[in-house]
């Protein structure tokens, strides 16, 4: 078992070696470097995102994208009772399931740590500020519905459902450049 284990960490390794050496190559590099300035957004979930998505500025609002990606509530309505539910789940799982894992991270209070300066240090300024908007409003957004009692498998959904919104502005600003 602990060589199955240690075999399955190296082809991973070597499975991110390939897609770091690619990325500079591909047309959409310049989005997923800008994306990477995101807390919770590392390499693969920037990849997985853009090769699932595409060109995130292709939708022309946030929610489009969340609706897409199936993080929208699902409703229930007839006449004047509207009625929302859980999330549709009616998108692209594999992404959705990234974003949620990624969320996990907006439970710490916001800080930029070394890794994440590098990125940003590279990044433009409006995409630095984005970042940093979106850092500051997560994090504060998740202890806020965590002190309300709610559920953190909950919580994350939701956070990952901004965390959308702010790929997306990242996105855009990253095309335009």
């Amino acid at each position: 078992m602990v060589e199955a284990v240690r075999v399955s960490k190296e082809r991973v390794e070597r499975l991110e070696r390939v897609i770091e050496e690619f990325v500079p190559a591909w047309s959409l590099a310049p989005i997923v470097g800008a994306l990477q300035t995101l807390r919770g957004v590392d390499l693969i979930v920037a990849v997985t995102f853009v090769t699932e998505v595409g060109d995130a500025s292709w939708f022309e609002s946030p929610r489009q994208l969340m609706g897409y990606l199936g993080l929208v509530p699902g409703e229930r309505s007839t006449g004047e009772t509207v009625r929302r539910g859980s999330i549709t789940k009616a998108g692209n799982g594999r992404v959705r399931h990234m974003l949620v894992e990624s969320a996990w991270t907006y439970r710490h209070p916001p800080k930029v740590g070394k890794a994440k300066l590098y990125r940003l240090e590279q990044a433009s300024p409006k995409v630095r500020e984005i970042a940093w908007k979106a850092q500051s409003r997560l994090t504060a957004r998740y202890r806020m519905l965590s002190a309300r009692g709610t559920r953190t498998t909950v919580v994350c959904t939701a956070i990952a459902r901004e965390l959308v919104g702010f790929m997306w502005a990242v996105a855009r600003e990253a095309r335009v450049t």
